[in-house]
């Protein structure tokens, strides 16, 4: 083994080294047990082992090649990304405050709002894609937790996680970010000084859209990451074994995964972008975004394969165009090796998130860009 770091891609392909110590095999086995056996004395065989919703060998092993990916100190996995999202969210008590992004995933706002209503947490939102009006609402509301998301879902947009990371902890605010739409093969938040990176790992950590998971990585092992710990291990929110075999068993593709992606999803958008029946791409790929140049410098591995792009015309014209697609599928959720197509509106219609009914959101997989290309230029026609 050699001294010298080891890139993401060789971190992920080879599990870090990982070799079965009982067979030698290079696949970390499955083992399903719930419980682990003790001796007469009433030690445990391995001392590591107590019970799975605690955690086993092969969760230890997806959390450790993930705190390697984001340089943190610590990870934990959990039965999804909202899982994840609520065992933070949890470590606000009474009185305190959360600084959330608008514009996100609407599951996060969703129960981020409903929570703070129970238990009494004021919630502030607030346009993170404006960096002067973020910087000003750290500042003003002095939060306990500022939670953002970049690349956006579905707006697609960016926040500076470097300046929000700063006026966070210049008011003795903890920054987190869910990365998911990014991965750490393309960004790394707790580079720029993120404290907590999450990621919807049923996405692009698995990537075959086969496995739901979520996982919460710490730059440092702080007070809210041991309530976090003890929040999952004891409110039952683990991953199964099965799920997490299936989650290793993915990320060992995940560096090739999203390097085809991106390049698919560039190719995409600048087909996208110079059509007629398209009023607006966003894709951070693009020299046209509102973001491309922060894109450059905290996305330096790639664009990801996550955009969304409006319809001329009405949400009609919008769901025709998603009608006739015959290669992308009609479906939700994003970053498996499958294109997957979505009209948001449909999904967040009556929740007031005014995304328009003529966006559509694409999450872009690992096809060939011209058959990809193809499918979107015969939908785009208009109908007779």
């Amino acid at each position: 083994m050699t001294d010298r770091p080891l890139r993401p891609e060789t971190i992920t392909a080879q599990l870090d080294h990982y070799l079965d110590e009982a067979t030698g095999g290079v696949v970390p086995p499955l083992q399903p047990s719930t419980t682990f056996a003790r001796d007469e004395a009433y030690a445990l065989h391995n001392p590591d082992n107590t019970y799975s919703r605690y955690g086993a060998p092969v969760h230890r092993l997806a959390e450790d090649i993930l705190t390697r990916l984001e340089g943190g100190t610590d990870a934990l996995l959990f039965s999804s990304g909202m899982a994840a999202i609520a065992a933070l969210g949890r470590t606000v008590r009474t009185g305190g405050t959360i600084l959330l992004q608008e514009g996100i995933y609407h599951g996060t706002t969703v129960w981020m709002r409903n929570f703070c209503e129970r238990r009494a947490v004021r919630l502030v939102t607030v346009d993170a894609l404006d960096g002067d009006a973020l910087s000003a609402a750290i500042r003003s509301e002095k939060p306990d937790l500022v939670l953002l998301e970049t690349p956006s879902n579905p707006w697609i947009g960016l926040v500076d996680i470097k300046r929000a990371a700063d006026e966070a902890h210049a008011v003795g605010a903890e920054l987190a970010i869910d990365s998911t739409a990014a991965t750490p093969i393309l960004s790394r938040p707790l580079s720029f000084g993120a404290d907590y990176v999450l990621h919807s790992a049923t996405k692009s950590l698995n990537g075959h859209s086969d496995v739901l998971a979520g996982a919460l990585i710490a730059a440092r092992e702080t007070e809210r990451w041991a309530a976090i710990r003890a929040d999952r291990n004891l409110a039952g929110a683990m991953l199964g074994p099965f799920e997490a075999w299936l989650l290793l068993r993915g990320m060992r593709t995940m560096a090739l995964r999203i390097e085809r992606a991106s390049a698919n999803a560039l190719a995409v958008a600048r087909f996208l972008d110079g059509h007629d029946r398209v009023a607006l791409v966003r894709y951070p790929g693009l020299q046209s975004h509102p973001h491309h140049s922060l894109a450059r410098t905290q996305m330096p591995g790639g664009f990801g394969c996550l955009m969304s792009f409006d319809i001329t015309g009405d949400g009609a014209d919008a769901l025709a165009v998603a009608g006739r697609l015959k290669t992308i599928i009609r479906a939700t959720s994003l970053g498996g090796v499958e294109s997957v197509i979505e009209h948001r509106h449909t999904i967040e219609k009556d929740l007031g998130t005014g995304v328009p009914e003529t966006m559509l959101r694409l999450s872009v997989g690992i096809e060939h860009s011209d058959d990809l290309i193809a499918d979107l230029e015969q939908a785009l026609i208009p109908t007779e």
